[in-house]
């Protein structure tokens, strides 16, 4: 019995600070020193959507990418600016990808609408659950099926006070997909796991299934912010036990007030957004 592993990282957000750099060289050495079999990024590699800072992800997970053990999705920073996630993908709204033991349904989440710093909510429409439906249907058997996305599809608390206000006032900012519970329900009993990101908040979520597929939910959080992923055990198509939370390795330390004054300059421009 062959036991493979998969690790679960999102929203990098590199080229929002400096240390964010090295917390993704030191995350791509913990994978490496693994020998993790697959790797999911689920959105925000960037924070502005610039090439410059897709090439900062590139470099800095230059061994997995090369070795073809990553794979990743847009997340609605990627969209901004000068759009250096449109193509990641290669301008399909969903695709399939198989890897060591995993059947991966990746779909992108993100909208033209993303194009704007203050809009960042996600969207799937109907035609991307009738691919993802047909994927499902075409999954290998003794394979994990994985559906991954930014956005989450499920309802999920305000962590900002920039989404609170927003969600007081009706505004679709913290808002879960539309059409997310439709695909949460086409996923039930026939995908083990959904991977997502765009809260920077690690959440998890189980949903009982009537056989042996049980589904559950997982938001990978900020994982350069955080210093850590979730890594799964998987053989024969079934996850094994609980994910592990692994630390990256030493990191040198961030300043103590660097990421908490970008962080609030963000939430100004979301209020700026609202009241707008």
């Amino acid at each position: 019995m062959t036991v493979r592993t998969l690790a679960h990282l999102s929203d990098l957000h590199l080229g929002l600070d400096p240390s964010f750099d090295h917390a993704a060289e030191a995350l791509c050495r913990t994978l490496l020193a693994l020998d993790v079999d697959h790797v999911i990024v689920t959105g925000d590699l960037t924070h502005k959507g610039r090439h410059s800072e897709l090439a900062r992800f590139t470099r800095a997970f230059e061994p997995l990418i090369d070795a073809g053990r990553l794979s990743v999705v847009p997340g609605n920073h990627d969209r901004v600016g000068e759009d250096a996630g449109r193509d990641l993908l290669g301008g399909s709204r969903v695709v399939a990808r198989e890897s060591d033991g995993v059947f991966q349904v990746l779909v992108d989440s993100t909208g033209d609408h993303n194009r704007s710093y203050f809009a960042p909510h996600g969207e799937i429409c109907r035609t991307v659950l009738r691919k993802v439906d047909a994927l499902l249907d075409a999954a290998p058997e003794h394979h994990l099926v994985v559906i991954a996305l930014h956005h989450h599809p499920v309802p999920m608390p305000e962590e900002t006070l920039g989404e609170r206000l927003a969600s007081s006032i009706g505004l679709p900012h913290a808002r879960e997909l539309a059409l997310g519970e439709e695909l949460v329900k086409l996923a039930h009993g026939r995908a083990d796991l959904i991977l997502h990101g765009h809260r920077h908040v690690p959440r998890e979520r189980s949903i009982p299934g009537a056989g042996p597929r049980a589904l559950s939910i997982y938001n990978g959080g900020a994982s350069t912010e955080l210093q850590r992923f979730r890594l799964f055990s998987h053989t024969e198509g079934r996850v094994l036990d609980p994910p592990r939370w692994i630390h990256a390795g030493a990191i040198p330390a961030r300043p103590e007030r660097a990421v908490p004054q970008t962080w609030a300059r963000s939430a100004l421009r979301e209020l700026s957004a609202v009241f707008a």
